[in-house]
């Protein structure tokens, strides 16, 4: 008991350290700083990850519906969130809206998750009979036809057919974004380590054997199936308020692709492991490795051979194979960041140092 005491506090001094950062950064970064624009992609599309990967990595099913749900996410909360009186001016090109109200912040987030939910609800009746790669083709038939719906003239006065929505409530400060992305998160831990997640493993594990201790598998699957999609419903309303525009071409299957990216290197089941991946992708492709896409010449006036826009990407490619490839489980694995292990293991690798010293001394 006290071991895991010095555990939870450990963690909670690291996540104090982590918010006391983004105050700092929030506080003190010019606001032109790349750091805005990457921490909040961060969070939205670590919350994106880590709903995945309590689909994919810990109840074992593979869906790529993602992009789908973060598509209604977004277009709930864009909707909701418009002034009513610059609704008419969004949907110029159809007369009006016909939502004529404004919801605040909070409950368009929470709306905009259910809605999702609610449509996971609706498909995962049939599609959830169905396994590995038959389910991911479905989930990802779905996305497209979800995409496809929404840019529809029909359906203008709600989504705005293939128009942008803009002019909804975005805000910027990276501790929005961060207080959502990790009460979210937070949630989701619980989830996992309460008696629901523990059967979503067992059914990851071995359906047989979880279906022989009793656990319901249809209900539990389309409770993991549900549970993740309104947590991509809210990271699809967070990155709506990234982009401050929502348009359905933003939300393709490469969206989807890019998650599951972000799980693999993090780690299949390992949240701490795709919130870290998060940061590196995002950071890497949007920011560290932008030089490359720029042309640049020696003070002869030769261009530099390769830089320029596009290599960029080849670089990144080349070093997420890497990664792939000498961290064939992601690079947490199944692992945790857990400080007061590390505290531990360090300790015990100085212990083993000073003993081994003083054997020869003697």
């Amino acid at each position: 008991m006290w071991n895991q005491n010095k555990r939870t506090i450990c963690n909670l001094l690291l996540v104090a350290a982590l918010i006391l950062t983004l105050v700092l950064i929030e506080l003190l970064a010019p606001s032109t700083s790349m750091w805005f624009s990457v921490l909040r992609k961060v969070c939205t599309f670590a919350l994106a990850a880590v709903s995945m990967n309590l689909l994919n990595g810990f109840t074992g099913l593979f869906s790529l519906g993602q992009a789908g749900f973060m598509l209604l996410g977004a277009y709930t909360y864009a909707i909701l969130t418009i002034p009513v009186d610059m609704r008419s001016n969004v949907f110029r090109n159809y007369g009006d809206s016909l939502i004529r109200f404004q919801m605040p912040l909070v409950p368009a987030l929470l709306l905009a998750g259910l809605i999702a939910a609610f449509f996971a609800f609706l498909i995962g009746l049939p599609v959830l009979r169905l396994k590995s790669d038959y389910l991911a083709i479905a989930t990802l038939g779905f996305a497209e036809i979800v995409r496809g719906l929404v840019q529809l003239q029909n359906f203008g006065p709600v989504t705005n057919g293939p128009d942008p929505i803009n002019m909804f409530t975005a805000p910027k400060n990276i501790l929005v974004y961060a207080a959502i992305s990790g009460i979210s998160i937070l949630i989701i831990v619980l989830i996992i380590n309460s008696t629901y997640g523990r059967a979503f493993k067992a059914i990851r594990d071995d359906e047989i054997a979880a279906e022989a201790m009793g656990i319901n598998l249809a209900h539990h699957k389309r409770l993991s199936f549900i549970i993740s999609s309104f947590f991509c419903g809210i990271a699809g309303a967070m990155m709506a308020m990234c982009n401050t525009s929502v348009s359905s071409v933003s939300f393709t299957s490469a969206m989807t692709y890019q998650i599951l990216l972000v799980v693999v290197i993090g780690g299949i089941g390992s949240i701490s492991g795709s919130i870290i991946a998060a940061f590196i992708f995002y950071a890497s492709s949007e920011w560290w490795l932008k030089f490359l896409d720029l042309e640049t010449y020696t003070d002869a006036g030769a261009k530099i051979p390769l830089l320029g826009p596009g290599f960029r990407m080849v670089v990144f490619s080349i070093l997420i194979m890497i990664i792939v490839l000498f961290f064939r489980q992601g690079i947490m694995g199944t692992r945790e960041i857990s400080v007061y292990d590390g505290i531990l293991r360090i300790k015990n690798l100085f212990m083993k140092k000073s003993v081994k010293g003083g054997v020869k001394d003697e």
